[in-house]
């Protein structure tokens, strides 16, 4: 209504002429130069100047002086606003515009915008820039040797099948899946690396703002609106709710595997990153860890967990060989598994953890 007013007027009235009704004045002069003061209004001419700029200062009292239908402003504090509005209205004024906080930024900002366009200056307000819901996919492993599913189960939006090994088989899902043997990839050692091969490609190639890996069998069980939990709680990471395992995760792991392999992983880390090490004793004599090498996490925190951890795993599998029991040569996605719940112990402080269920579709 203000902007409205002022076009349809080409004289004004300002209450007050002190510093408040100057910067009015700065502000109406530049937004709208066919606009100009008639008059500032006082209660005291005595305690104001006379004229301000070649316009006149006049008492604000009933005058032949005084032009009724011009619009008025009200450019004092706004504690006595209520009380001059009293006034002008008994005096005959019907458009009357107190200058109240919202006013003047909507005055303030439409004269910074219309200067700083003049001086070719950018001049972005923090509320005009767009909403970004961070873009989240979770990539869901599956391979030509998985088993059929005995229960439907229908995939949410936001998991994107990957097949995994693809660079091993001719054979293909469907006739657009995604694979994990487009550009740079270890599709060849899935065999070995299991579900890390989509982990893999996903470091290299997501362009998601938020990743996350599961499993054909195994899903993460995730509110609708998980992605915006997420960027309200400045959630970091989330994990499948750890697993316990009997007597501790280095004792269990040794049990149900080659040990070899785990006393190599150890010497490895205290001879290469001796706070690693130091970290993996304490961890690792614990019975707590996040199973099935499933996460969903900012990308960028992904980067730094696939560039601390494929190195170790690669040393790993480069000193342990291949094994000729299938299930036992996918040792590197078993350790991985360790590796996990190690990175995110060490990084706890760094990172806001949130944990979830996983269900098992059989």
């Amino acid at each position: 209504m203000i902007e409205e007013t002022l076009i349809q007027h080409n004289k004004v009235y300002i209450v007050g002429a002190q510093s408040r009704a100057k910067t009015l004045t700065g502000y109406l002069s530049f937004l709208y130069p066919h606009v100009s003061v008639a008059a500032y209004l006082v209660d005291e001419l005595s305690q104001n100047d006379v004229f301000i700029q070649e316009v006149p200062v006049y008492k604000l009292e009933k005058s032949a002086l005084l032009h009724i239908e011009f619009p008025v402003f009200i450019a004092t504090k706004g504690i006595s606003h209520v009380a001059i509005q009293e006034t002008l209205h008994q005096l005959g004024f019907q458009t009357v515009f107190p200058v109240t906080v919202d006013v003047d930024n909507f005055l303030r900002n439409a004269y910074v915008r219309k200067y700083y366009a003049q001086e070719h200056r950018s001049f972005t307000k923090i509320v005009d820039l767009p909403v970004k819901q961070p873009e989240g996919a979770v990539y869901m492993a599956k391979s030509v040797c998985d088993k059929p599913l005995q229960t439907e189960y229908a995939c949410p939006d936001y998991e994107k099948a990957i097949q995994v090994g693809a660079a091993l088989t001719t054979k293909r899902l469907s006739s657009n899946i995604l694979t994990d043997c487009e550009g740079e990839n270890i599709s060849v050692k899935n065999r070995q690396y299991c579900e890390l091969t989509a982990l893999y490609w996903i470091w290299k190639h997501a362009k998601e703002d938020i990743v996350g890996l599961s499993h054909y069998r195994r899903h993460f069980v995730l509110p609708d609106e998980w992605q915006e939990i997420m960027h309200t709680n400045e959630i970091d990471v989330i994990l499948p709710v750890p697993t316990f395992v009997y007597p501790n995760i280095e004792e269990n792991y040794k049990e149900r595997h080659d040990p070899a392999d785990w006393e190599f992983l150890m010497k490895y880390l205290e001879e290469n990153s001796p706070n690693d090490y130091k970290a993996a004793r304490k961890v690792f004599s614990e019975s707590l860890y996040s199973p099935c090498n499933m996460l969903i996490t900012h990308k960028k925190i992904l980067d730094v967990l696939c560039s601390w951890m494929f190195p170790i795993l690669d040393a790993v599998a480069k000193h342990g060989g291949v094994k000729e029991d299938a299930y036992m040569n996918r040792y590197p996605g078993f350790i991985s598994e360790r590796l996990i719940t190690l990175f995110f112990y060490k990084n706890g402080s760094r990172y806001k953890i949130a944990y979830a269920d996983k269900n098992f579709i059989t």
